[in-house]
């Protein structure tokens, strides 16, 4: 991400601490699915004190399916953005989940953003702006985050992205 991004609800209201993320989530448009389950032997989210890890998620609709392909070959970057977007707000749906408010997120820390992607591809950062994008768009400036954005030769089910998040809550 190159700058900040403004998100109009902050230019009408002020200051964004005066909006809700779930006031922000109706603004786009969006409503939140319920948590995916994990597709394995493990959980969706650990909390410890006030720190929520989430555990991977993909690009999963509501009825399921999850998006498949490898970015560069068989998904060009404008949909695994849109994949990375979908991915965030199954990241949302968990945090609502584990928490009951999403009120109780001070920040998000840090995201790791996995792309299934050809071997020459370049654009890691550019597909997982899909979750930056939305997370500062929730937030505000506490969704400003630490992000890594790398290429994987697979991912599971062979999913477009897989991201994980690293959220700070308030005490």
């Amino acid at each position: 991400m190159t700058g900040h991004r403004v998100n109009s609800l902050d230019q009408k209201k002020g200051s964004p601490a005066a909006v809700s993320p779930y006031e922000r989530l109706q603004a786009l448009g969006i409503d939140l699915p319920p948590a995916p389950p994990p597709i394995a032997n493990f959980v969706t989210h650990v909390q410890e004190g006030n720190i929520l890890y989430l555990s991977g998620q993909g690009p999963r609709e509501v009825d399921g399916h999850l998006h498949a392909g490898k970015v560069g070959a068989d998904v060009d970057i404008e949909s695994a953005y849109e994949h990375a977007r979908l991915t965030g707000i199954n990241l949302l749906a968990v945090m609502h989940d584990a928490l009951g408010d999403l009120g109780r997120v001070k920040r998000i820390v840090k995201l790791l953003g996995m792309v299934n992607a050809v071997p020459d591809f370049e654009e890691h950062p550019r597909v997982i702006n899909g979750c930056s994008d939305l997370m500062v768009d929730v937030f505000g400036d506490a969704g400003q985050h630490a992000r890594s954005a790398v290429g994987f030769g697979s991912l599971p089910g062979n999913i477009t992205v897989e991201i994980e998040a690293i959220v700070a809550l308030h005490e």
